[in-house]
């Protein structure tokens, strides 16, 4: 099968075209040929090998496995012998094992839902790590009707879907976001927009009673100036940034230790694609209440330019790859 392959950690050019051999079913997999892939920040902290605390799941020196790719969106082709939840010819998305950036992949039913109906593959795709994230995150946070909600990195991946998932719980949204992606915040359902380049989160003082940080980008100290004195303030991004060792994960790992001594609430936020929240996404795919946004495209061949757009942040919302 075609895959994109790499046999070392760095930057997009590591990435080449290969033939390898399809992944081996276990009993408790299924087999999907693969329709469409998605690009997020997980995929880019796998490929460098950054920050080096990824290494000791992905490996040392080198990656264990040589196909990027979390997300996935595709047809099932074979079924192991334990699978008891889908059949050859079913429509899933959700997150892989052996690598999405491939026309074949291996996953556990565990991490599979059937693909919402009237979106396409690519969508499907854009959305298992990011929307579970999303809703992980305000699930964390509380947010419910009647609060106002910040939410920084609103035009990206995971904040596409944020916007929509506050706006269905009845919250008042205000998106953070640059200027090119604004109007897309604003058709998103967010009430107001804050331009990152013009100003600032705590422009008008202390008014947010969740603050859903996405882009891991400010200082705990902003944020707080931005928040009630009672609210929530959810570390939810900033893996894929500075520090060579732990990246941004020291937020959410620290978040706990510093939470006793504010009045604010502080939580980091750790997601895992699973059926439940994969199923609740559906169901708002399908209600019409969430709509997966796709920025670009790209063909297989072409993954590694769509990891180089993934870190400009030139194209809202998601990704995705497309595998013919």
């Amino acid at each position: 099968m075609k895959a994109m392959t790499r046999r070392t950690y760095g930057e997009a050019d590591v990435l080449e075209s290969s033939i390898v051999d399809p992944p081996a079913v276990a009993d408790d997999e299924v087999l999907i040929e693969v329709r469409a892939a998605a690009v997020d920040p997980g995929v880019w902290i796998f490929m460098t090998g950054r920050p080096w605390a990824v290494r000791l799941a992905s490996g040392i020196r080198r990656p264990r496995i040589p196909i990027l790719g979390l997300d996935v969106a595709g047809v099932i082709s074979a079924v192991g012998a334990r699978i008891t939840r889908f059949r050859a010819g079913d429509e899933v998305y959700g997150t892989c094992r052996s690598g999405s950036f491939a026309e074949f992949a291996t996953a556990r039913e565990t991490q599979l839902a059937i693909k919402p109906s009237g979106i396409s593959f690519a969508q499907a795709a854009a959305t298992p790590v990011s929307g579970v994230t999303a809703l992980t995150s305000i699930r964390t946070a509380g947010v419910r009707p009647g609060h106002h909600v910040l939410i920084t990195g609103a035009g990206g991946g995971v904040g596409s879907f944020a916007v929509q998932l506050a706006k269905a719980r009845g919250a008042t949204v205000t998106g953070v976001c640059s200027t090119s992606k604004a109007d897309l915040v604003r058709s998103l359902g967010a009430d107001a927009v804050i331009d990152y380049t013009a100003e600032e989160i705590d422009k008008d003082g202390a008014v947010y009673d969740v603050i859903l940080d996405l882009a891991g980008s400010r200082p705990l100290s902003l944020l707080r100036r931005a928040a009630k004195p009672r609210a929530t303030i959810a570390l939810v991004g900033g893996g894929h940034t500075k520090g060579r060792v732990m990246g941004g994960f020291h937020r959410q790992m620290a978040a706990p230790l510093i939470a006793p001594f504010l009045s604010q609430k502080l939580k980091g936020v750790t997601s895992f694609v699973r059926v439940p929240e994969l199923e609740e996404l559906t169901r708002h795919i399908e209600s019409g209440t969430l709509t997966p946004t796709v920025g670009a495209t790209y063909p297989l061949a072409e993954a590694a330019e769509a990891l180089r757009d993934h870190t400009t942040s030139r194209s809202p919302g998601k990704i995705a790859i497309t595998v013919p």
